[in-house]
């Protein structure tokens, strides 16, 4: 491991991380709150320390890197984003009573899970909830994604980088050079932004409140400016749109890529995108059947409502527009699964995607059909194609890992004194990037009655779940760090 490159390209990457705090503070500076201060003293320590960090080690050069260095990066490189992008919370004007909570928050919003501590988000200052949404924005495509794209240096090791970062068994290649791939997602990404930014601002939205919605829906991460989320403006309007992004987001962004192109049904030729919208449809007529007239008495409060909270769970966003606490146990239980499923590969969505769900199920077929024909010739196939062995191995293992350290985070939680429905609940929240869960972390609810032991564990949980993983949990292997 060549820790004098890698520290040179953290170093370069915790200044880029500085530079970004400017936006929040010209938000600061217009509104003229009391987060500006904060900002500016976290932007000068995040820039000193990582320009120091490239000054003593950017001799180390490099013609290419190993997975095994594009791994370190990755990971040291989002918890180190984490803990510098603490920093405005620890030293703003708000209710973050300690660093872990600060941190706590940071890492919510890089790893688009939208968890919060915070009691009173209305009572926070402009400047720092929209840094708070703007983390979420960059963490949504990838930091690392980002900087490939934008910064020439990276190309060297660049798969590396983004096949460690970009949520999907086998990321997708748009074109033949890496930083132009990352280029187009991030302008795909930024263009549908732009987008749902002018269509919240048509139905009335201020333009802060549309930026930081925005900066929320698009990387699915749920942070709100308002302390009931989303059904605080009681909206049709804002519900539907929501919802679109919620969906457009949930999906592959290289099918968006493609469907800009003029490819029209690439949407419908794709397997995962079919299954994913056929869950979506199935789950929402379901959901909306079991809480009308139990919970809603006209239908359409039904459909509205119950459309809402399965996409907002499905994508991993985690917006709110109802208590569904309060909704029978079929639609809770059926809200708990869709955190383990998730959105599609590729999209900005958590949970364990759609994609290794399908394929996960036929291997399952597949091992029942050979019992009834053991001498059988099989492949597993999706969208007309073999799936290759090692793909079908990473599969197994990250499902196997998946639900074996939900268990594992689940009874440590509990056992650091939080009641069974809660530490389920809140495992499979963070695991799955979703935010709100059930019991103490409900929708109406938050992460502050978490004990401080219990919050280290689900910052671990996020970080786990937005790098899939192996990235992380690969670092506790001893081999790893042997030559």
């Amino acid at each position: 491991m060549r820790w004098r490159y890698l520290l040179n390209v953290i170093g370069i990457l915790i200044t880029f991380l500085g530079l970004t705090m400017i936006f929040p503070v010209f938000v600061g500076l217009y509104y003229k709150d009391q987060s500006v201060i904060p900002l500016l003293k976290s932007m000068g320590i995040t820039i000193i320390s990582g320009f120091l960090l490239h000054v003593c080690f950017k001799s180390a050069k490099a013609e290419s890197i190993s997975q095994r260095e594009g791994i370190a990066i990755v990971a040291i490189g989002w918890t180190v984003a984490g803990l510098f992008g603490a920093l405005p919370f620890y030293l703003g004007d708000n209710g973050f009573s300690s660093f872990v909570n600060a941190f706590f928050e940071s890492v919510s919003g890089f790893t688009t899970t939208g968890a919060s501590v915070l009691t009173n988000i209305e009572a926070v200052s402009k400047g720092l909830l929209f840094w708070r949404s703007l983390i979420q924005w960059l963490g949504g495509m990838g930091i690392i994604v980002l900087s490939i794209a934008i910064l020439p240096f990276l190309g060297v090791g660049g798969m590396q980088l983004y096949k460690a970062e970009v949520p999907s068994p086998v990321p997708d290649k748009l074109k033949p050079r890496i930083r132009d791939t990352a280029m187009i997602l991030w302008k795909v990404y930024a263009l549908m932004s732009v987008a749902e930014i002018i269509l919240l601002m048509i139905g009335g939205m201020n333009l802060y409140d549309a930026l930081c919605h925005t900066f929320a829906t698009m990387p699915t991460g749920g942070f709100s400016t308002k302390n009931a989320s989303i059904a605080h403006y009681d909206s049709v309007y804002f519900d539907i749109v929501i919802f679109f992004f919620m969906m457009l987001a949930g999906i592959n962004f290289s099918l968006h890529y493609q469907m800009l192109r003029g490819k029209t049904l690439v949407f419908w030729k794709d397997s995962e995108c079919r299954f994913f919208l056929g869950i979506v449809l199935l789950l929402i007529i379901v959901v909306s059947y079991n809480i009308y007239g139990s919970v809603y008495e006209k239908i359409g409060q039904a459909l509205r409502f119950g459309s809402f909270q399965v996409v907002s769970i499905l994508t991993t966003t985690g917006y709110v527009t109802a208590d569904y606490e309060q909704w029978p146990a079929m639609s809770k239980l059926i809200l708990l699964l869709c955190m383990f499923l998730g959105a599609s590969a590729g999209s900005t969505g958590g949970g364990m995607k759609c994609i290794r769900v399908i394929l996960y199920f036929k291997y399952c077929y597949n091992e029942l059909f050979l019992l009834i024909h053991p001498h059988a010739v099989t492949q597993i196939k999706i969208g007309g194609k073999a799936v290759p062995g090692d793909v079908m191995k990473s599969i197994l293992g990250f499902t196997g890992l998946y639900m074996g350290i939900f268990a594992f985070c689940s009874v440590m939680l509990a056992g650091a004194g939080v009641d069974f429905v809660t530490s389920f609940a809140a495992v499979a929240a963070t695991m799955g990037n979703i935010g709100p869960g059930f019991g103490l972390v409900g929708p109406v609810d938050n992460y502050a009655q978490i004990p401080y032991l219990g919050k280290w564990l689900l910052i671990w949980c996020m970080l786990l779940g937005r790098l899939e993983i192996y990235t992380v949990i690969i670092l506790l292997v001893p081999e790893f760090w042997r030559k």
